[in-house]
């Protein structure tokens, strides 16, 4: 007993003199930050704008610890509450900028509603995908970033705003008022129950896009209507895409599926120690549920909580491709004078003991360059390769060729001919689409093409025979692309995002979401494996 004693007694001192050298560095660094700033301000030949240098000077240095550790000054409170509750003052929709000639032939920043979010006061009031923004409130936004636009679009719930918009194909402008109101984006992005006579059972699908307060209760109602409602033998998860979130709402996910006092997740910090450890509160409401998680590079954080804590429990099988691998977890800290600082705590733990965190952002301060390690994410058990060639949708869609012609579509068409799960383009469509991209002049170079130009500048310049160079010129006429025959070849891609776009004129997100998944490579998949764990369960 006194030889522990002494042992915790040494290991305190120790730690009390480690903390205590540390608190000196620092003060040492802050001493040496304070007499800088206070010979500028005694000797600078101009009054100098104290606190854009301080913010400044604070993010460079956040800048060489993580890409998560943020300071959020007062006036960027706002964005911080966002982030965490995922609403706002706002209209509710989508805008984007693009360069666009004006009646002179010059080139100019434009802003345009891209996608008014269903149900939300800009798509009530008549607000559609396409209008270009001119004014708001009476102030142009001529010249304005589109964070700058984005600024004047949201404010006070209750507040009005008018915007003034150019519809295409209209000569007037029409000015718009409505009032502003709190928006919140759905965590459920869209869900459903597959029924077909190759399923043994209807299939459930919940597409979930991030982790905000709340979250895990509307993921938790759509599950149950899921259940209640379409009597689902099985579930898929789609957390492709998901960026994460509270962690607290991805333990809230997990125990839906595994009993109460299951450990989901430790989190440990600079000396390893576990700070603290998320275990499931409550009886599972679904424990046999077979579940299949649709996964991809861009699933991170707490949506990496999720699909690794219900892989390492055997409680799902993952579908797609190695996550993102992000490790670290975010506390929000106050700062004085109603500043926030949003830091890198600890790193997290799956009940396995794996760390998925790739990239070690100490090296960073060591004056390294940061490697991503191969090994860091989460391995699906179920690897797709999503790697696919680039072909002319790519320009098409850089280009704005997509939305353009489903402006003009929209126009046209007062209705949709068909539901999401049923609406094809016609090859009509297909030749009005082809004629529209002639009177838009639209360009299709390939990369292929490109650097061959630029070979045969070289050629030119160096000492090629003649021969060769007409060989050389001949074959710039073969690679060089010709968007029609490049559409035909690509047809089924093409139509597929064309329609995507369509689609989303009449029925917004959801209609998408229910649109994309006919064609989606890997929730086809994800049914047949959903289907397999099924019939397993059944037969055990």
């Amino acid at each position: 007993m006194k030889k522990s004693f002494l042992i915790l007694l040494l290991s305190t001192v120790s730690m009390l003199a480690y903390a205590q050298q540390d608190s000196e560095r620092v003060s040492k660094q802050l001493d040496i930050f304070n007499d800088v700033m206070r010979e500028l301000d005694m000797n600078y030949v101009d009054t100098l704008a104290y606190e854009s240098i301080v913010e400044t000077a604070i993010n460079q240095m956040l800048k060489q610890v993580d890409p998560y550790t943020v300071y959020y000054s007062e006036k960027d409170s706002k964005k911080l509450r966002e982030m965490t509750t995922g609403q706002y003052g706002g209209i509710g929709a989508v805008i984007q900028q693009r360069e666009i000639k004006d009646a002179k032939g010059e080139k100019e920043w434009q802003t345009f509603i891209a996608n008014p979010y269903e149900g939300m006061p800009a798509q009530r009031n008549g607000l559609m995908a396409g209008d270009r923004i001119l004014t708001i409130n009476g102030e142009s936004v001529k010249g304005l970033k589109v964070s700058e636009v984005s600024r004047k679009l949201r404010g006070v719930p209750g507040t009005m705003i008018t915007v003034e918009i150019q519809r295409p194909g209209e000569k007037k402008a029409r000015k718009i008022s409505f009032m502003r109101e709190e928006i919140r984006m759905e965590p459920v992005r869209y869900y459903c129950a597959y029924k077909a006579d190759s399923l043994s059972e209807p299939v459930g699908y919940i597409g979930f896009d991030d982790f905000t307060d709340q979250s895990a209760r509307d993921f938790e109602r759509a599950l149950d209507d899921l259940i209640n409602n379409d009597h689902i033998g099985s579930l898929i998860i789609d957390l492709r895409s998901n960026g994460g979130g509270l962690i607290s709402q991805a333990v809230e996910i997990v125990n839906l599926f595994v009993e109460k006092g299951t450990t989901v997740v430790d989190t440990k910090g600079k000396n390893e120690e576990p700070l603290y450890t998320y275990r499931t509160r409550h009886e599972a409401k679904y424990p046999n549920l077979p579940l299949v998680i649709m996964v991809d590079k861009n699933t991170a954080s707490a949506a990496e909580i999720v699909c690794g804590a219900l892989q390492d429990l055997g409680r799902a099988t993952l579908i797609g491709q190695r996550t993102f691998g992000k490790g670290l977890v975010q506390s929000i800290r106050p700062i004085t004078h109603d500043g926030s600082l949003k830091v890198t705590t600890a790193r997290y733990y799956l009940p396995s003991g794996r760390c998925i965190q790739a990239i070690d952002y100490s090296e960073r301060q060591k004056g390294h360059d940061l490697k991503k390690d191969t090994a860091g994410g989460i391995l699906p058990d179920i690897v797709i390769d999503d790697s696919m060639k680039v072909d002319v949708s790519y320009a098409l869609y850089n280009q704005h060729m997509f939305f353009d012609f489903a402006t003009l579509y929209r126009q046209h068409h007062a209705t949709l001919p068909a539901s999401p799960k049923e609406f094809t383009l016609t090859d009509a469509d297909m030749d009005d689409f082809c004629q529209f991209l002639d009177e838009q002049k639209f360009e299709y170079e390939t990369e292929t093409n490109k650097y061959f130009k630029e070979l045969l500048k070289l050629a030119h310049k160096e000492d090629i025979d003649s021969t060769t160079l007409q060989q050389l010129e001949a074959f710039e006429e073969a690679v060089k692309p010709n968007y029609r025959e490049a559409i035909k070849r690509n047809e089924e891609n093409v139509k597929n995002l064309l329609g995507r776009e369509i689609v989303m004129r009449y029925y917004y997100q959801k209609g998408e979401a229910a649109y994309l998944l006919r064609f989606d490579k890997e929730f086809k998949r994800a049914l047949k494996e959903a289907d397999a764990l099924l019939i397993k369960f059944n037969v055990y």
